[in-house]
């Protein structure tokens, strides 16, 4: 009896991604015929059958959409939800939105529990364990099996499917130059370890406007928190360095911040000036108001909502896998200067 193979067996033993195969199986006019013709005999000769699931998934419509955050505390992924909603709503479908607290167990618990038939498809933001262990396993079974799945905010390159990011490097360089623009020379960067992609990007985009403006990279100005220790203690230490500057990459690391510069007698924006990230409750009510680069998760979320109910609605057509970028902008407020033209 020749043993059930499954889609990425067929990609593994003739060498080719899962995208290929599943596109093959369609016909895809993406593919070659000669590509069409080997993977089609392949799958012929074990008698390679479709996922039960997808099945269950496509024929069985729940007319619910799953979302997986990574935390509930961030004002972002508020908006983020009520951008879905609005979307999913004006287009029949409900909402189940749950939390991975950034586990990665928890992030394939949920997925494995989620698409049992309960949901049509998923937006998930990824774990930051996730992504430091670079297992992403879970989401290739999804893709293999053709569940329709789009990542936003907090996504991964080795994953194929269709993802909605915001353009951070643009928005780090902006951050970083409208700093530079009140001549400040010391900038410190107050970041996310490399493996969260949206802080390693805001990093690119504060180095690039260094580079740019003739200003030499200093090591010891980048710190990358480690949210596992006291992250107040961590800040603390940056405050050690000659600086005039912070940028940081989300708003609790600008409040905690500002904290710190009152702590040291500082003067903001006099002495020092910080600018934050998400444009979110604590930025506008913290004394001095933060400066920050607003995201848009609202929008962030009805693009991603409109993205996946088009793969749902859609999902017997080929359709390009796509990402959508979404720009930001700066709100200057108290905690930096106002320029002049």
């Amino acid at each position: 009896m020749k043993p059930r193979i499954t889609i990425k067996t067929i990609a593994k033993e003739l060498g080719v991604s899962i995208s290929t195969v599943s596109k093959a199986l369609k016909d895809s006019y993406e593919i070659s015929q000669e590509t069409k013709d080997r993977i089609k005999a392949y799958a012929d000769y074990y008698n390679y059958r479709p996922n039960n699931l997808a099945l269950q998934l496509r024929n069985q419509k729940t007319k619910v959409i799953g979302i997986i955050l990574p935390q509930i505390v961030h004002h972002f992924f508020s908006t983020v939800i009520k951008g879905v909603e609005q979307e999913a709503s004006s287009r029949g479908y409900s909402t189940m939105v749950c939390f991975s607290n950034d586990e990665e167990k928890k992030e394939v618990e949920t997925i494995s529990l989620l698409t049992n038939g309960s949901v049509d498809g998923l937006l998930v933001s990824m774990a930051k364990e996730t992504l430091e262990n670079q297992h992403f396993q879970h989401f290739k079974k999804l893709i293999e099996d053709e569940v329709p799945l789009v990542l936003f905010d907090r996504t991964h390159e080795a994953i194929e499917c269709d993802k909605v990011i915001v353009d951070d490097l643009s928005a780090g360089y902006k951050a970083t130059q409208h700093l530079l623009d009140q001549n400040c020379k010391n900038i410190a960067i107050i970041t996310t370890p490399k493996h969260v992609t949206v802080g390693l990007h805001r990093e690119r985009g504060y180095e690039k406007a260094l580079v740019e403006a003739g200003i030499k990279i200093d090591r010891k100005l980048i710190i990358e928190i480690d949210e596992k220790q006291d992250i107040y203690l961590q800040i603390l230490a940056l405050f050690n360095q000659k600086i005039d500057a912070v940028f940081a990459v989300n708003e609790i690391y600008a409040a905690i911040a500002i904290r710190v510069a009152k702590e040291k007698k500082m003067k903001i924006p006099d002495d020092i000036s910080i600018v934050g990230f998400t444009d979110g409750l604590i930025s506008e009510y913290s004394s001095p108001s933060i400066t920050t680069v607003a995201q848009h998760g609202f929008t962030m979320g009805k693009q991603a909502a409109e993205m996946l109910i088009d793969r749902i609605e859609n999902d017997k057509q080929e359709k390009q896998i796509q990402t959508k970028v979404i720009s930001s902008n700066l709100k200057i407020r108290e905690s930096s200067r106002f320029l002049k033209n």
